[in-house]
């Protein structure tokens, strides 16, 4: 039998104490009932004898101290999962608002799922196509594997984010794939233009959207991506489904941590984010994989914006800790007008070579890509010492690496919001442009893939 208490003793939103509970534990979700009959959901944060912290996810006005009920269920914040998930919009807690019925479970399952056994994984090993060159060429993203990407305020991680919902899929038969797109803390604007635009493509239908707005409550957003992520992992485990998580932005994520750390009066951290972000990010990054014995898998895309473009910051910092690499977004290419104005050189997938070759992607996948990194940094330079010294300081083989890396920019990288490249075009757009350069200089591909693949200009 559920008790009641009205034994409420202090409100500091979004914290209450409760005293004289019995049998109440860490994490349990409650509900306190107004006056006025309405109801607000609460959870535990600490249990000290018989006083329990209670964190509310919705706003502490109407709440009288001594007529309210608090009452608690027995089990932690869960989430109903099924299939029909798929199509559907749903608010940071789960709940639908798109206008539709409410999901007929299978299961209820709690949002803070279970930590993967390491002994349990798989490696990563299959190819995933996004359709941007930038990443499927030369950062590859692999099945089960974590790749960030860091923005800057004011770039268009929103319009990759959803390039990549919308284009994403894995190569092969017989495979299912889905998105999970869980928008975190962001605009009511940009909400809207991910909706529509996953509508407008057709996208929405192998999508299951999460959305919690700026206006909504701290401490809902802090349960957004875990809600994202039960899902994910019942699609991917449960339906043998091969699953893209994209959350964006794990800054609004942090920096509701920090809001909610404040109000506990934790003792706060780097730049006053508490001192457990590393571990709190680490609990929803390595939600991803693959698992022994299991067909489907959780691949992640955390999209983060760097505050003053500081990489050092401590969310992305600690975020390139527990993933295997980076893309990074550029403000020098943005002014350029290159769309997605990804940064290719810093940015980096240490899982990249484990999927691409022979029966991934192609044979000569290796080799174009360590050489288009090697061109495009000589190029880099070239640029800059004919800004510096001008044209005539360049040798002729200068010069064509200069022309290579512009033309690298405005054809490779800059592709638009709106085309989708298989792997095979993204690869014969590399060699068209190796072919500026004189075929002594491509020391980086073997010799019988020059022959086949090099245009014959």
């Amino acid at each position: 039998m559920i008790k009641e208490y009205k034994t409420i003793r202090e409100i500091a939103s979004p914290l209450m104490i409760v005293e004289h509970v019995e049998g109440v534990t860490y994490d349990e979700l409650g509900e306190i009932e107004l006056p006025n009959g309405d109801t607000r959901r609460c959870k535990v944060l600490e249990v000290e004898g018989d006083r329990a912290v209670v964190q509310l996810f919705e706003s502490a006005q109407g709440i009288n101290l001594a007529e309210s009920k608090v009452r608690f269920l027995g089990h932690p914040q869960q989430l109903a999962v099924s299939e029909d998930m798929l199509g559907r919009v749903f608010n940071g807690m789960g709940q639908p608002i798109d206008g539709g019925p409410a999901i007929l479970a299978d299961a209820h399952n709690d949002i803070n799922g279970l930590p993967m056994n390491p002994a349990a994984r798989a490696y990563p090993a299959e190819f995933i196509q996004t359709g941007v060159s930038t990443i499927d060429g030369l950062n590859t993203l692999v099945r089960g594997q974590k790749l960030p990407i860091f923005s800057g305020s004011g770039l268009p991680h929103a319009a990759l984010a959803a390039q990549i919902a919308r284009q994403a899929r894995v190569l092969g038969d017989n495979e299912t794939f889905a998105v999970v797109f869980a928008a975190i803390g962001i605009t009511f604007e940009e909400s809207e233009y991910f909706i529509n635009d996953f509508r407008r493509t057709g996208a929405i239908d192998r999508t299951v959207v999460f959305s919690n707005l700026a206006n909504d409550p701290a401490v809902e957003r802090i349960a957004t991506p875990r809600v994202a992520l039960t899902a994910a992992e019942y699609l991917a485990f449960e339906k043998d489904m091969q699953v893209l998580v994209i959350l964006t932005d794990i800054t609004n994520y942090a920096e509701a941590l920090r809001e909610v750390s404040a109000a506990k009066k934790e003792v706060p951290g780097r730049r006053g984010y508490p001192g457990y972000l590393y571990t709190d990010l680490a609990t929803l990054y390595e939600r991803a994989g693959r698992r022994q014995g299991k067909k489907g898998s959780i691949t992640m895309i955390p999209i983060l914006t760097m505050p003053e473009d500081d990489k050092t910051h401590p969310i992305p910092d600690l975020t390139g800790y527990i993933t295997e690499g980076q893309i990074i977004l550029s403000r020098d290419l943005h002014r350029k007008g290159i769309v997605p104005p990804v940064d290719v050189l810093p940015s980096l997938s240490r899982l990249k070579d484990k999927g691409i070759g022979v029966g991934k992607t192609r044979e000569d996948h290796a080799g174009t890509m360590n050489q288009l990194f090697a061109a495009y940094s000589r190029g880099k330079d070239a640029k800059e010492l004919m800004t510096i010294l001008g044209e005539a300081a360049l040798s002729e083989d200068d010069k064509l690496f200069a022309k290579f890396a512009e033309e690298f920019e405005k054809v490779y990288v800059s592709q638009g919001n709106n085309t989708n490249r298989s792997i095979e075009e993204t690869l014969d757009i590399g060699w068209e442009l190796l072919s500026i350069l004189p075929r002594r200089e491509l020391k980086r591909i073997k010799p019988e893939f020059i022959e086949k693949y090099l245009p014959k200009n």
